[in-house]
């Protein structure tokens, strides 16, 4: 009896040219490309005129590619091998073949099998492994896959990730779908689309708990809550023996998910993620994907060998000359993926394209894209670095909301040292900054002015940058931290859970847990002043120009027990836990008055700063910026907007003050929020008469006044 490495040697022997050229139905002599198929597009596409698939696949340094076609009932044994002939089936660095839908016959999935000269420090080229078409737009994992066989020597045959045959069968009604683009009124919400329904108290069944059908039940929630714009933490397939619950070690580049469908037929991840997205838009809700196309989860040189190692390693990756570590790694994972080569960023660009196109999404956020910046020695490209022309030239993608997250592990590019210069980004000044003025840090208000102001220190508007207000992604909170309600409630994170001793994650989270640690018979005071401290961040981050940002359950004092990396914690720390929103219903209704409170007011948000239009102040006539000053406020004026005028007092300090109000009579003015009022007073609609010039703004509060514009 044959091993499974037999059968798949045997068959690689066995190549002879097994599909033949294509007869022209009209009768006239078949073309090139239907005798020797062709290089573009890359991937498997069904070719209708000719009823054949054509494959091809980027390998530059391979010596032999071969094709392997299954069956559903034998995934070891392949229906059809097929040797590529270099002098037929080679174009440059594409390898490519045409073969009738009658040769495929009952095949349903396909893999390759690559050859070439392997450097053994790579653990690259191995022609047992079953390789994954990178190219690949639904991927099949056989009950029997196994990680483990991919991480070492021989054949994985029947236990390899396949991809599948769907591409002629596949279709979709998009008929009425139009695709969203918030401006002033754009409120991103971060979430997982697996945690954000998972736990059994989110009220769905559980068969749709936790998928993308999952969050189309949410949908009026999320309308309720105000929200304009999701951003889905990683949904391209991963490696689902992985421990990696967010979804930051990609896989494949093009296929949505599969284990994030409620049914797990092959291509209806597809159709469900569609009717996501076009429910969405019904909704009037944009929809963002976090990617990772700096790595993949191949790892480094011990890691599996799923698709591009065993392809190309050194065409896909960066190198390092260091031979115990041969991967450059700037994405701590393990891997780089190679930005200077052109294959690598045609691939990225067909990726967003298909997202895109096929599966009408509104923008991207890129994760640690400064890797896009890197040269192949691992220098940073700080003029031009390709991609970002390329993207920008797109007649499609340069008009999409995106978003860079400005780093990556050696780099920091914030602001107008990232590429992208007509991108938003993550500003993490000012999450750090506004955490630090709330929690009471000293010396921290002139920073505070800037953040609120939006950041022009980093997005500068001059006749040589001419940024916008609105590229800096203002955020208190995101995946990559404590949630809300764990920044005021610990000041050490606690990851042991997590099985790397609590030394994984940040250790500067600027977090204050307002006198008492953890969440275990919290005094009552305690308990009263986190719940102010949330309602102050939430004001300044909704008061701040710029365009905000906020994670999923931050709302309702969602809490990860301590947990800021709860990258593998697939259960109730990484899922929502919906009966927070039930006990925490005057937080979740600040919020969505806030919210609703900045989209009424379009002069919050500008395409430009505020400029003459903001007057600051302290608790007198002057703003205090000195060392020991905890205490800010300011006037906008919204008559150039057609808007309303506020007046905004902060008070980080941990005692009362008042405040001189500067501008207009008594009677101009009402008072809108004050966060040291119990609910519902925290939050009047309408507004409430103010008595006196003078405010006492209660410690660690926030108060915002309104005077209405006379139109």
């Amino acid at each position: 009896m044959k091993t499974s490495t037999d059968v798949v040697l045997s068959g690689l022997d066995q190549m002879a040219d097994t599909t033949q050229p294509l007869t022209a139905r009209s009768g006239r002599r078949p073309s090139w490309e239907q005798v020797e198929g062709c290089t573009l597009p890359l991937g498997v596409t069904w070719v209708e005129e000719d009823q054949a698939f054509n494959f091809a696949i980027h390998a530059e340094n391979a010596e032999s590619v071969t094709l392997l076609l299954y069956g559903a009932a034998d995934l070891v044994n392949p229906s059809l091998t097929f040797r590529f002939d270099f002098l037929r089936n080679k174009s440059g660095r594409v390898w490519h073949c045409r073969v009738p839908v009658e040769e495929v016959g009952e095949a349903c999935y396909y893999a390759y099998s690559v050859s070439g000269e392997a450097a053994p420090q790579l653990h690259s080229f191995d022609p047992q492994k079953v390789l994954l078409d990178p190219y690949a737009k639904c991927i099949f994992f056989p009950s029997g896959f196994d990680r483990e066989l991919a991480m070492r020597e021989g054949s994985n045959a029947g236990r390899a990730p396949l991809g599948a045959l769907t591409g002629h069968r596949s279709t979709f009604d998009w008929a009425g779908d139009v695709g969203t683009h918030h401006e002033s009124d754009a409120i991103i919400y971060e979430l997982h689309v697996k945690g954000f329904t998972k736990n059994p108290n989110s009220g769905l069944d559980s068969s749709r708990a936790g998928t993308y059908a999952g969050l189309v039940e949410k949908i009026p929630y999320l309308k309720e809550l105000g929200i304009t714009v999701v951003e889905l933490m990683p949904v391209y397939q991963r490696d689902p023996q992985e421990y990696d619950y967010w979804g930051y070690m990609p896989l494949n580049f093009f296929a949505p998910h599969a284990q994030y469908a409620a049914t797990q037929y092959n291509d209806e991840q597809h159709l469900e993620f569609r009717n996501m997205v076009k429910a969405l838009h019904q909704a009037d809700i944009g929809v963002v994907l976090d990617v990772v196309y700096n790595h993949t989860c191949e790892g480094d040189h011990r890691g599996p060998l799923y698709s591009y190692k065993g392809i190309d390693a050194p065409g896909y990756y960066m190198l390092s000359p260091d031979p115990a570590n041969p991967y450059a790694n700037y994405s701590g994972t393990g891997n780089t993926l190679n930005f200077s080569q052109g294959h690598v960023r045609k691939m990225v660009m067909d990726s967003l394209r298909y997202w895109k196109q096929e599966m009408h999404i509104d923008g991207f956020r890129f994760d640690l894209a400064s890797v896009f910046s890197r040269n192949a020695d691992g220098s940073l490209n700080w003029g031009h670095a390709p991609i970002f022309s390329e993207i920008a030239a797109d007649p499609e993608l340069g008009r999409m909301r995106l978003i860079a997250e400005p780093w990556d592990t050696g780099a920091y590019q914030l602001g107008r040292g990232f590429p992208g210069v007509t991108w938003l980004q993550w500003n993490g000044r000012f999450r750090d900054d506004i955490r630090r003025f709330v929690k009471g840090d000293r010396g921290m208000v002139p920073d505070l002015m800037r953040r609120i102001y939006g950041s022009d220190d980093l997005f500068p508007d001059s006749r040589a940058d001419a940024y916008h207000a609105y590229q800096s992604i203002n955020y208190v909170t995101s995946h990559d931290g404590f949630t809300l309600y764990d920044l005021v409630s610990y000041n050490q994170k606690r990851n042991w859970a997590n099985g790397h001793q609590n030394q994984d994650g940040m250790d500067d989270n600027f977090s204050w847990n307002c006198g008492y640690e953890g969440d275990e018979a919290v005094p009552p005071e305690v308990l009263a002043l986190r719940r102010k401290q949330v309602k102050n961040f939430c004001c300044l981050l909704f008061l701040s120009n710029g365009t905000p940002m906020f994670r999923a359950g931050d709302e309702f004092l969602n809490t990860q027990f301590g947990n800021n990396n709860p990258y593998n914690q697939d259960n109730e720390t990484g899922w929502l836990d919906w009966s927070q929103l039930r006990a925490n219903g005057d937080i979740f209704r600040f919020f969505k008055s806030m919210i609703a409170f900045r989209k009424a007011h379009p002069s919050l948000s500008r395409s430009r700063f505020w400029r003459e239009d903001v007057a600051w102040y302290g608790v007198g006539p002057r703003a205090d910026l000195s060392y020991e000053s905890h205490s800010l406020a300011f006037s906008l004026h919204g008559a150039s907007q057609g808007d309303d005028d506020f007046y905004v007092m902060v008070n980080a300090y941990w005692e009362d003050l008042e405040f001189e109000i500067q501008e207009g009579t008594v009677q101009d003015w009402k008072r809108i929020v004050d966060t040291a009022l119990p609910s519902p007073d925290d939050f009047s609609e309408h507004g409430v008469p103010v008595e006196r010039t003078k405010y006492l703004v209660g410690a660690r509060s926030v108060v915002i006044l309104l005077r209405p514009h006379h139109r």
